[in-house]
């Protein structure tokens, strides 16, 4: 018994593992892992397209870019996911935030298939500082709070445990999300 138990564990994993998808975006080839998680089809890598505009890479290194991504401000961020991808709304996150809060999936480590393979990329204040590489994550959702702040998703390493939140507007009267022009990953939900 115990071995069609395995047996049948193994075929499950190895149909959820095949089953992932891979985007290349056509715009510049960039190949980026997919996880299919309650449903939907997430980037579980910050996206790496150097747009126009609006596009940075971590301490002004493009080097920086096949590793963490490249940081956005929130209005490139609005409109730099693929065809077929948008930038998840902050309600977007928090189901996805609610689901691995629920099955303790929340992993550092990119090559688990069960986790988003987080890339602690930092991030550009308004004031034009890299700090926080390989310390935390910030992505920005599509949530706008006002004409100049939006809603993001933290992601950080405290003492080797992370701690996922996102600015909510509710939570404290006077916060209100973050500048737009701060420069943070973008990770893109399929269509």
């Amino acid at each position: 018994m115990k071995r069609i138990f395995f047996f049948l564990f193994f075929c499950v994993l190895i149909i959820n593992i095949s089953g992932q998808e891979k985007l290349t975006d056509p715009r510049d080839g960039n190949t980026y892992k997919t996880l299919t998680i309650d449903n939907s089809i997430w980037m579980v890598e910050n996206l790496r397209y150097k747009a126009p505009d609006g596009a940075y890479s971590f301490d002004n290194d493009p080097n920086n870019n096949r590793i963490y991504g490249v940081l956005y401000n929130w209005k490139t961020a609005m409109k730099v996911c693929p065809a077929g991808w948008h930038l998840p709304t902050g309600a977007e996150y928090r189901k996805l935030v609610d689901y691995y809060d629920q099955t303790g999936k929340w992993k550092k480590k990119q090559s688990d298939t069960v986790s988003l393979g987080t890339q602690l990329g930092g991030m550009q204040d308004y004031e034009g500082t890299f700090t926080e590489m390989d310390e935390s994550a910030y992505f920005w959702t599509s949530t706008e709070y006002d004409k100049d702040n939006a809603e993001y998703l933290s992601y950080l390493v405290i003492i080797k445990t992370p701690v996922v939140d996102i600015s909510r507007k509710d939570d404290i009267a006077d916060v209100h999300g973050t500048e737009k022009t701060n420069k943070y990953s973008v990770r893109c939900l399929k269509n």
